[in-house]
């Protein structure tokens, strides 16, 4: 099995950056495709971006040009980079793992996830 932890999320004025990590473990890691979804309160969770192990990977509209998938294989860790923050931003952040032969933005693709770390941006 896989299990996830997320850490960085915290209050953040607008306009500014934060780095989420997720750290996995489990020895196949390297193998899975690993993604960040969202979810604010009374809302459905929303892809963000993921990537695989080549390090391909692919990006929400919401977050193109702002935000940047990352994966250290060796140190089983996920990370995401969000700069130029929006109040829309808001949201508890998950990462997530699947065995997905290719991209994934559906969450129900998905096998593992996380606890979420919140993110809140304040104006």
């Amino acid at each position: 099995q896989v299990q996830l932890v997320e850490s960085g999320g915290r209050l953040v004025q607008a306009g500014g950056s934060l780095r989420l990590s997720c750290a996995a473990s489990g020895r196949a890691f390297s193998s899975y495709t690993m993604a960040w979804f969202r979810q604010a309160p009374g809302k459905e969770r929303d892809f963000v971006a993921a990537v695989m192990w080549t390090g391909f990977s692919t990006f929400a509209d919401s977050v193109k040009g702002r935000a940047t998938i990352s994966r250290d294989n060796a140190n089983n860790t996920l990370y995401l980079q969000m700069n130029s923050l929006k109040l829309e931003d808001t949201a508890v952040y998950y990462c997530a793992a699947g065995r997905n032969p290719r991209l994934a933005t559906g969450a129900t693709q998905y096998d593992y996830w996380g606890q979420g770390t919140q993110v809140t941006v304040s104006s």
